[in-house]
C-alpha cells in the first residue's frame, strides 16, 4: 500500500512540473515578443519566473500540487497559446468551459496580465539609477 502511495505521489508530482513548466515556456515565449521587455533590456527568463510566481497565487489550488491548480497551469497555457491553435474559435470555447465561464476566463487573463505589469515597474524600478529620481 505505501507502494502504491509513493507511486501516486511521485506520478503527481511529475504531472505538476510538467504541467508548470508548460506555462513558463508560454509565458517565455510571450515575453521574448514584448516589446517593452525589449526597450528596457529586461531578462525574457528573469521576468517570466516573476510573471508565473505572482500569477500562481490567485491560480486555483491551495498548493503546487493540488491537481486544481495543475488544471489551472493547463489551462493559462492554453490562454497564452490560443492565437496559434487550428480552431481558435473552438479552444475559446473549450477555455470558458475549462475556467467555468466567461468571466472566470477573464479574471484569470486579468491575473496574468497584472503579473505582468507588476513584474515589468518591479524590473524598472529596481535597475533605475538612484540619481534619476531627483532630475
Amino acid at each position: 500500500m505505501k507502494k502504491l502511495l509513493l507511486i501516486f505521489l511521485f506520478t503527481l508530482i511529475l504531472s505538476a512540473c510538467a504541467d508548470k513548466n508548460q506555462y513558463q515556456e508560454a509565458v517565455l515565449v510571450e515575453m521574448q515578443k514584448e516589446q517593452d521587455i525589449k526597450d528596457y533590456e529586461i531578462n525574457p527568463e528573469h521576468i517570466t519566473d516573476c510573471i508565473v510566481d505572482l500569477s500562481s497565487k490567485k491560480m486555483l489550488g491551495v498548493f503546487p500540487f493540488d491537481p486544481a491548480r495543475m488544471m489551472a497551469y493547463r489551462n493559462y497555457t492554453t490562454m497564452l497559446t490560443l492565437t496559434q491553435s487550428v480552431d481558435p474559435k473552438e479552444t475559446l470555447a473549450k477555455l470558458i468551459k475549462d475556467f467555468g465561464s466567461a468571466k472566470d476566463l477573464l479574471n484569470a487573463r486579468i491575473n496574468y496580465s497584472e503579473s505582468i505589469s507588476t513584474c515589468i515597474a518591479s524590473m524598472i524600478t529596481s535597475t533605475e539609477p538612484e540619481g534619476k529620481e531627483n532630475s
